[in-house]
């Protein structure tokens, strides 16, 4: 019984963000013909308004995200479409991301070169995990494979770190850039910044959940290693 309590509160740990991010964007997305421009019309003019001319914006179905190779803020077809209070602030906190990279955010830099190898990490950190009964059997020296196991956990500990990195850039995102935006300069009407609030926090726990599964992939791996 114990074992089904804490399967359930883990499985609402992880997924209950998600749905609650899901909800509070559907909420707020119902179409605002008083609204001034859709989100990604938005976009376009503060990137303009900050002077951040040669960053893009684009629709894709890729989802919200800013990439900051490309220069480009990225927005799902109805938020980039749309005239709601969803797309609005979805706009507002991907800018918020380019800001923060024109800015010279050395969390912002941090993160971001560490994304980039992200993959590679889990790829090879896997490899060594999975070759090392394979090392010890043929050197039949277990100080290699602990030290196999100790680089894989060093590697696999880099996604828990830009998870872990990622939260707080995601939450100046919404609530030092996009939200001080829309508030001080008008661009939403007083009577709608507390929607605008919700989607934002919505937008800045997106994250949260990965955060959660990463961490529970990190510790199960850890309990595999014992």
């Amino acid at each position: 019984m114990l074992y089904l309590v804490l399967a359930v509160l883990l499985i609402a740990l992880i997924f209950g963000p998600q749905a609650w991010v899901r909800g509070q964007m559907r909420k707020h997305a119902a179409a605002r013909p008083d609204l001034p421009g859709t989100g990604g019309e938005l976009a376009r003019h503060l990137l303009d308004r900050f002077s951040l001319d040669a960053v893009t914006v684009e629709a894709s179905a890729a989802g919200d995200h800013y990439d900051p190779d490309a220069r480009a803020v990225r927005l799902s077809p109805d938020n980039h479409d749309g005239r709601s209070i969803t797309a609005v602030a979805v706009a507002a906190h991907e800018v918020g991301h380019a800001i923060q990279h024109a800015q010279g955010s050395s969390l912002f830099a941090w993160r971001t070169a560490l994304a980039r190898f992200l993959g590679i990490f889990d790829k090879v950190a896997m490899a060594i995990l999975l070759t090392a009964p394979l090392v010890m059997a043929v050197t039949h020296v277990p100080a290699i494979g602990l030290m196999q196991a100790g680089i894989a956990i060093a590697m696999l500990g880099v996604g828990l770190v830009v998870h872990l990195v990622t939260l707080p850039l995601e939450f100046d995102a919404s609530f030092g850039k996009a939200l001080p935006i829309l508030s001080r300069d008008g661009y939403l009407d007083g009577r709608d910044l507390p929607a605008a609030r919700g989607v934002l926090r919505a937008a800045a726990f997106t994250y949260v959940a990965g955060a959660l599964v990463g961490l529970l992939n990190f510790l199960r791996i850890l309990r595999i290693i014992r």
